[in-house]
This record gives structure tokens, C-alpha cells and sequence, in this order.
């Protein structure tokens, strides 16, 4: 492409040149020349049917469609002038015979494209005098309504349903004046509730079930900040009034997401105002949790580690961690619980072997820096390899890059998987297995060694001469894939023609950041090993404190020796290990259990000192999502009575100071904690403008290979809770909108919904 021709012509006499099958209206899009348009969208195919993007072209009988003419050499183009201007006028008289003329008290008012070119086209009367055609509104589901006389067909709805989510849930119904769009189940919709729809839609006519009739857009603020569900990193523009979130959406078009956001990602925020949130700590009294100051529970939590630490060792108080603070926090933790209290029995629930994965690409090089995709590298890749998983219900972000890359680059998707997962659909080659089978199939593709059935091994041989001869490979792989199976991976695919990338995809919003910032027994920031004398030695000097050179307990083992009376104190941020690990609900031999929980979740009901923690959207900081891309992580909301993990853990360090264990933390702000991550963590030193202006910068781990440590991986220690669209852990109980959904009953395949 690069020594491609490009084509050379006019728009509005200005000398324009383009690559060869260029539209016109992206053409002047570029240069900053507006050609308005309804039913137009990039990515979607082309439609024609609003008429707003007619354009002059020298030498043509009549006006042409922008947003189907192809740019070629020496076109001569005008797009303002009294004949176009006139044209798109009496369109817009047209697309207002049955408008209603509602705009007080249409949800789109102030950001509606119709509203604003008739202001600027000046479409001020109708040479119409017949009764407008009137419809009732339609509710199609809890989050999703249709008012009909809004519509201005431009099917946007029904070609992003379709081409972009593969879904197919909109239709077109009637014929003329008549025409609806009409969902699949006839009076409702039954579908991804991903809100695609709403968004997309350049009118009123589908509308929010969240946000109508609440307020108006110019009573908000708008904060960009990262999703909090799952670990894809989908930036979310948060529409806020008076601290609470009324909003969320992406329609700047910003982000590694483009347009995209899920159902959680779009409606999964009002857990932040449940009634069920904890808002004042929590002390055990008389057996019984009850309310007490921040003081009181402070001090408690200071005081009784000190006894820990001291009657029994630094080895006798477990720290686990969570998929949903942010890196700061979970740098905080983990130098807590490692320069503080000298332990390293520190972890959380892991659910990719992102350790693994990097030792193994260590071995590569040079190459290895280049060795892991990106989301936008995933979303243009010429061939993608999927092994377990189901992207369409885990990683919702992955399955509609992946969805983009065949529709708009022509790539090639080949799946080896246990689930008839949705994606199969586009898949070129599909090789079902057993469950628990992936990684003797990664095996014989390896070393062609194991003992496999005739039908998998000629699927297996067809799967590998496909992938030979593929110029490039993105290989994703989930949970599925964990120690050994990782080295068998990276081995055969290190053997491919062709360039090969890696993602690694994991369950939870900063799943991969909490790995990064070392929330690992065996493994320092940036996944250094603690038998690394050198890099100890760098850090003991950066924190000021001696650190411990054993490897500690895993979060199972950690939960396990805590009920049995072997672990005294365990401290818990943002995670519910009791329900994770399926251990019952009793406290056993349970020594002192401290809780940061957003709610009184299974494992908070056995603390004995909770403390109630801000969610990811009443914090700053920063998010990394499972392709290893940071993004800036921004307050919208605030929920009184709450505080940070980032200042409890600063206020405990304090504490503990006065007692005299450990130097507290001095920094003021997450972004001074960031600045030590940059130093401190191997892969981290990225560029903050980026960051502030919105972008992601990919974290690039600089592993050194020694010995085969990291794949010796126990069995169910690395494993994903398969949640669905409609579920997301512990927080996907109090996302009230989301559960209300008929979809959210339902599992899908392999998934679990949370009781």
C-alpha cells in the first residue's frame, strides 16, 4: 500500500490526493470540509438513503451521493454550493412531514444531528399540511425504547445490529411513509442490550432506559474514564450532574474502542449509588459487625497487624488484592505488604498467565518487544488464533475487533476451542475439543507427540498448514492456557513464518495491571522474580526497607491457612476470595480479617473490620487493560462516607508508623505514586502526554527467562469465572439496570450467573 498510487482531484478548489477507492465524504471529512449526513457511519456499509451528502461533481447530469462516490483522478467537486444547499434543504423538509416537533422534551435535544441541520439548512417551514402520522412508543426492553415518528430510516441501527455485532436483533418493517424498525421478538428485543443502537441512532427515536426524561446535556459534566467491569479497557465518556452518574457512552468516537461499548460498559454504572453501598466502616462487636468512625476501625486495623507481626513474624499476615483498583493502589499494597510488614504473601485472583506468557517471550529477544498485540493491532490483524474463551461474553471488546478485522480488512479467524462459542460463525476453521484438551493440543502442535484421536490430529494438521501460510498471526488465548501449555504455545508459534503477536485475555477491569504491579507471591513489579538478587536490591533502595527473598503463599493457600488458624491476620482489598474459591461461608479458626469492599459481600460478612472503599469511577489513577495498554483512570462521582483504597492505605501506613513498623507512604496524589511505578516497574516509563490527551500506551514487561519457574503453575491456581455479558463478579449484583434485563437470567454457554 505504502508505494500505492494515490489519486489526485478537487473539493472546493482545493488540491486534494487520496488513496485509490477513497469516498469523497470521508475525503473532505479529512481536509475539514463538512458534508452532512444521516445515514453515512464508517465501518458500516453504504446506504444512500438520507440524501444529505449531495455534492456537485463537474461534468455529472445531477447531484451525487458523497457517501458512495469514490474520489478519482482529476474529480472537480463542490459541496456548498446554492444548488446543494437548496437540495439538502427540501431533504430535510422531507424528513420533518412526520417529525414530531418535540425537542423540549426529546432526550436528544442539544445533541441531535437533526436538530442541527435544520438550524444550519434553515428547513423553517413545510409546504405539507396533512396529519402527521402518529405511533405510540415502544418499549422494547428495560433499556431500550423506540419512538417511531422519530425515525428517519436511516438504518444505522439495523447495520451496526448486524455487521458490527453480529447479532441481527433489528429489522425494517412496512414499506414508505410506513416504515418502522422493528426488533427480532416482535414486541421486544432479545439480544447483547449493548445500546449500540441508542448511540448510533442521529435522532431520538431510540432512546435510553437510564437516561430519559432525566436531564439535559448541557446540565452535565463529562468525565472520559475506563470501564470497571471487564478487562478489555473500553473508555466510557461519563455523563455527570450534581456527583451522581446519569450516562455513559462513547459517542466522541475516542478510545481504543471506537464507537464500542458493551451492555456493562453502557449501563453497568449505577451500582455506585446502590442502596446497598457501604458508606462507614465497620467493626466486629459482640460477634456482630457495627457501625464505627474511620478513626476507631484505622487505629483497630493499625494495632492488631503490629500484634501479628510481632508475636508471630512478617509470614503470619496475608495480603490479597483486587482486579479493580487501580495500579496505584495495587502498587501501594504490594510495597505495603513487602517493605512494610516484610511478607511476600501477597496475590490475587489470577485469571490469565500473564507470568508465563512474558517469561516464555523472553526467550525470543529482541523480537519479544514487539511480540504482544495491541487492541488496535488485534482490530487490523490479517489472521487471528483463538484457543478457549468465548470473546462475544468475556472479552466483548476482543470479539468486536475481531468481528471489525473480517469485515473491513478481509482477516482470517481460526478457533481451537471446547465451547460452540458465537464467533464460530466467522471463524475459517473451528476445531472443537474435549474440556481440559487445549493444552495437549498445543502439544501436538509443538512436538506432534501426544497420543490425540485421528479426527483432532487431521484438524490439527489442517489448522497448522493454514497458519503457515499466514503473512501475520494475533494469538489470543484465555485462561485455558496457563503454565506449561503456555511454553508449548510460544513454541510453536515461534516456529510460524509469518509475524506472531500474543494477547493474553484475563476477566477483570485491571486484572493485568494487578499482575504488572506485582500482586504475585513469587514475583516483584514488572514480573521479577524474588530470587532476583540485583533487582531486590534496586528496590530495597528506591523503598528504604530490607525485603524478603522467599516467595509466599497463593491467595487459595492463603484463604485455606486463614480458616485453618495457620495465618493470623489476612487483609483483603476489593476482592471476594470466600465466593472466588468456593469456600464456605464460616469463619473457621479465622484469625483478623480486614475488608476494603464497596458491599457487604461473602467474605466482608466474615470480617472483622470493614472498610468501605470507593469504585473505580470516584478515583483517579490509571487501568491497564489485558493487551497491556494504560489509560487514565478519572473521578466522575463521589459516594460520601467512602474513601479511596489509595488514601486508606496511605492513612494505614501512617498508623503503622506511629507504632513503629515501616515509614509511611508521603505521596499526595495517585500521580505521584505513578511517577514511582515508572521508575520502579519494568515497562512503565510511558509517555504521560498520551495518557493525559486520552490515549493508551502499551506497558512492554522486560522479563529476563531463568529456569522454567513461572509455568510450574498448580493446578486451579490461574482460572476465569466465565461471566457472561450481564454478569461481572461480586459487582455485577448491584448493577440494577443490567440485572433487570431477561438476558441476564439466562446463562450463556459455559457461563455463570452470579446468584
Amino acid at each position: 500500500m505504502a508505494d500505492q498510487k494515490l489519486v489526485t482531484f478537487k473539493i472546493n478548489g482545493r488540491e486534494m490526493a487520496a488513496a485509490p477507492g477513497t469516498l469523497v465524504i470521508e475525503a473532505a471529512r479529512r481536509a475539514g470540509i463538512e458534508v452532512p449526513s444521516f445515514c453515512y457511519y464508517p465501518g458500516l456499509s453504504l446506504q444512500a438513503a438520507c440524501r444529505m451528502c449531495l455534492v456537485e461533481v463537474e461534468k455529472a447530469p445531477k447531484l451525487q451521493t458523497a457517501c458512495t462516490l469514490v474520489a478519482t483522478d482529476g474529480m472537480v467537486v463542490l459541496t456548498d454550493t446554492e444548488q446543494v444547499r437548496g437540495a439538502r434543504k427540501a431533504m430535510l423538509e422531507f424528513l420533518l412531514t412526520n417529525h414530531p416537533l418535540d425537542c423540549p422534551v426529546c432526550d436528544k435535544g442539544g445533541e441531535c444531528e437533526l436538530q442541527d441541520m435544520v438550524f444550519r439548512y434553515g428547513a423553517d417551514s413545510s409546504r405539507f399540511v396533512e396529519e402527521k402520522i402518529h405511533r405510540p412508543e415502544e418499549k422494547w426492553s428495560e433499556l431500550v425504547y423506540y419512538d417511531a415518528p422519530r425515525c428517519i430510516l436511516c438504518f444505522r441501527c439495523v447495520r451496526v445490529c448486524d455487521e458490527g455485532m453480529d447479532v441481527k436483533a433489528l429489522g425494517v418493517g412496512e414499506r414508505g411513509a410506513l416504515s418502522v424498525i422493528i426488533p427480532n421478538r416482535e414486541d421486544h428485543l432479545e439480544c447483547e442490550e449493548c445500546g449500540m443502537c441508542i448511540d448510533i441512532c442521529p435522532v431520538g427515536a431510540l432512546t435510553s432506559g437510564t437516561y430519559r426524561y432525566q436531564t439535559r446535556p448541557w446540565e452535565m459534566s463529562y468525565v472520559p474514564t475506563i470501564c470497571s467491569h471487564c478487562s478489555n479497557g473500553c473508555k466510557a465518556t461519563l455523563s455527570v450532574r450534581n456527583h451522581e452518574i446519569l450516562r455513559a457512552n462513547n459517542r466522541d468516537l475516542s478510545g481504543i474502542n471506537g464507537e464500542f461499548l458493551c451492555v456493562k460498559g453502557r449501563f453497568g454504572f449505577d451500582f455506585a449509588r446502590h442502596p446497598e453501598r457501604l458508606r462507614q466502616p465497620l467493626v466486629r462487636r459482640d460477634g456482630r459487625l457495627a457501625p464505627a468512625s474511620w478513626e476507631e476501625a484505622t487505629n483497630l486495623v493499625a494495632s492488631r497487624l503490629k500484634e501479628v507481626h510481632d508475636a508471630h513474624g512478617a509470614d503470619a499476615i496475608g495480603f490479597i488484592g483486587s482486579n479493580r483498583t487501580s495500579n496505584e493502589e495495587n502498587y501501594l499494597l504490594q510495597k505495603l505488604a513487602r517493605a512494610t510488614l516484610g511478607t511476600n504473601n501477597i496475590d490475587h485472583h489470577r485469571t490469565a498467565d500473564f507470568a508465563g506468557l512474558f517469561t516464555e517471550l523472553a526467550s525470543l529477544g529482541d523480537r519479544a518487544a514487539d511480540a504482544l498485540a495491541t487492541m488496535g493491532q488485534l482490530g487490523e490483524a490479517q489472521s487471528v488464533l483463538l484457543i478457549g474463551d468465548d470473546p462475544t461474553q468475556q472479552n466483548p471488546l476482543v470479539a468486536w475487533q475481531i468481528r471489525a478485522a473480517i469485515r473491513l480488512h478481509g482477516s482470517r479467524l481460526h478457533i481451537l476451542n471446547a465451547r460452540d462459542i458465537r464467533l464460530r460463525r466467522k471463524a475459517s476453521q473451528f476445531v472443537p475439543l474435549q474440556p481440559g484438551q487445549e493444552a495437549a493440543a498445543l502439544r501436538w502442535l509443538a512436538r506432534g507427540e501426544e497420543n490425540l484421536e485421528p479426527g483432532l490430529i487431521s484438524a490439527l494438521t489442517a489448522l497448522k498448514a493454514a497458519l503457515e501460510a499466514e503473512p501475520e498471526v494475533v494469538i489470543i488465548f484465555g485462561a485455558e492456557i496457563t503454565g506449561a501449555a503456555v511454553h508449548e504455545l510460544v513454541s510453536f508459534a515461534s516456529r510460524l513464518p509469518g509475524t506472531v503477536r500474543y494477547m493474553a485475555l484475563s476477566d477483570y477491569a485491571n486484572s493485568r495491571g494487578a499482575a504488572d504491579m506485582g500482586l504475585l507471591p513469587g514475583f516483584l513489579p514488572g514480573y521479577v522474580s524474588v530470587h532476583d538478587d540485583a533487582r531486590r536490591k534496586q528496590l530495597e533502595k528506591l523503598w528504604g526497607a530490607p525485603l524478603s527473598a522467599c516467595p509466599g503463599l497463593s491467595a487459595r493457600d492463603m484463604l485455606a491457612a486463614a480458616r485453618q488458624g495457620a495465618l493470623p491476620a489476612l487483609y483483603v482489598i476489593g476482592a471476594n476470595p470466600v465466593k472466588t474459591f468456593g469456600a464456605p461461608g464460616e469463619r473457621g479458626q479465622l484469625g483478623f480479617l480486614v475488608v476494603h469492599e464497596m458491599f457487604l459481600s461473602e467474605t466482608a460478612q466474615l470480617a472483622d473490620v470493614v472498610l468501605p472503599a470507593a469504585c473505580a469511577y470516584e478515583k483517579d489513577g490509571t487501568f491497564t487493560n489485558t493487551a497491556g495498554e494504560v489509560q487514565l483512570l478519572r473521578k466522575a462521582g463521589e459516594e460520601m462516607g467512602a474513601r479511596s483504597d489509595f488514601d486508606i492505605l496511605r492513612i494505614l501506613s501512617h498508623q503503622l508508623e506511629k507504632l513503629g513498623l515501616g515509614k509511611a507512604f508521603h505521596f499526595r496524589s495517585p500521580e505521584a505514586v505513578f511517577d514511582e511505578i515508572r521508575r520502579a516497574v519494568p515497562g512503565y516509563d510511558v509517555s504521560q502526554a498520551t495518557l493525559l490527551t486520552g490515549g493508551a500506551e502499551p506497558a512492554r514487561p522486560q522479563v529476563q527467562r531463568k529456569g522454567h519457574a513461572a509455568y510450574d503453575v498448580p493446578a486451579g491456581l490461574i482460572f476465569s469465572s466465565r461471566d457472561t455479558l450481564f454478569t461481572s463478579g461480586t459487582l455485577g449484583r448491584y448493577c440494577r439496570m443490567v440485572e433487570a434485563l431477561s438476558e441476564s437470567k439466562t446463562p450463556a454457554d459455559g457461563g455463570e450467573v452470579e446468584p
